[in-house]
C-alpha cells in the first residue's frame, strides 16, 4: 500500500463553480516533491490540510475534518472503464492517489501512518457536488458518481509532516464498528434510513455528520441509542 502522487491545486475561474468568484482549486496536479500535510483549522476558516492546495469555498469544503482527501487508483481504473477515457491522478480533484489500499472499506476513525511522519484519520466520505459534474464534463455524474458507490475518503490530520509519492502507507487501528466509507456514503444518499447507524462510529464523526444522524433518529422514532 502506498501514495502514487501527491496532488495539489490551484484557484482557476471555471463557469462551472458554485464560489462566489466562480473559483476552484478541484483541477489538481501530481507535485514532484514533499508536500507539507498540516491540520488547517475548523471548517469554515481552515481550508485544505495540504501545502500548496487551494479550497475555494471554505463553507462547504476544508476545515479539519476534510483536510485531504484520497482517491485509490484502482477506482480511478474501475472508472476509466465504465467512461472509455483516461483518468489521470488528482483528476477527482484528491490529494492522495493510493495504491492496494481499500479506501471505500475504510472505517471511520480508522488510522494510516503515511511515510515517516504523517497520520491520517478516516473522517467522512465525498459527495459529489455540481463543481465536481461541471469538471469531468460527464451528463448524469452526480447519480453516476452516487450509484457507483465509490466516493473516495476524506481524512483528518492528527499528526503532521511530510508526504511524498511513494510513500509506504500503514493501517495502524481499524476500529470495531461498522461504519465504512461507504456505508457512510450511502446514508447520506441513497439510503438514508441507514443514518442512525453511522453513530456507532462515535466520537469518528464529524459533528455536522453526528447532527444529521442524532436529528433523524429522533424524527423517524429509530430506536437507536442516541445518547453515546
Amino acid at each position: 500500500m502506498h501514495v502514487i502522487s501527491v496532488n495539489l491545486g490551484r484557484a482557476t475561474a471555471v463557469e462551472y463553480s458554485d464560489t462566489d468568484g466562480g473559483l476552484t482549486g478541484i483541477a489538481k496536479r501530481p507535485a514532484p516533491g514533499p508536500v507539507r500535510v498540516f491540520a488547517p483549522g475548523p471548517k469554515g476558516i481552515g481550508g485544505s490540510g495540504v501545502e500548496g492546495d487551494d479550497v475555494c469555498s471554505k463553507r462547504h469544503h476544508g476545515g479539519d475534518h476534510q483536510a485531504v482527501y484520497a482517491y485509490a487508483r484502482e477506482d480511478l481504473d474501475w472508472w476509466e472503464g465504465e467512461l472509455g477515457r483516461e483518468l489521470s491522478g488528482g483528476l477527482f480533484g484528491e490529494n492522495l492517489t493510493t495504491s492496494g489500499l481499500d479506501v471505500n472499506g475504510a472505517l471511520l476513525g480508522e488510522r494510516w501512518r503515511i511515510g515517516r511522519d504523517v497520520v491520517l484519520e478516516v473522517a467522512s466520505a465525498r459527495i459529489p457536488c455540481r463543481t465536481f459534474q461541471g469538471h469531468l464534463g460527464e451528463p448524469g455524474w452526480i447519480k453516476r458518481f452516487t450509484q457507483a458507490v465509490r466516493p473516495g475518503a476524506y481524512l483528518r490530520v492528527v499528526e503532521e509532516g511530510q508526504v511524498s509519492p511513494g510513500d509506504r502507507v500503514e493501517v495502524l487501528h481499524r476500529p470495531g464498528h461498522e461504519v465504512t466509507v461507504g456505508f457512510l456514503f450511502r446514508a447520506f444518499t441513497t439510503e438514508r434510513q441507514l443514518l442512525p447507524r453511522i453513530l456507532a462510529a462515535g466520537d469518528a464523526l464529524e459533528p455536522a455528520s453526528r447532527d444529521k444522524a442524532l436529528a433523524y433518529a429522533e424524527q423517524h422514532g429509530s430506536g437507536a441509542d442516541v445518547r453515546n
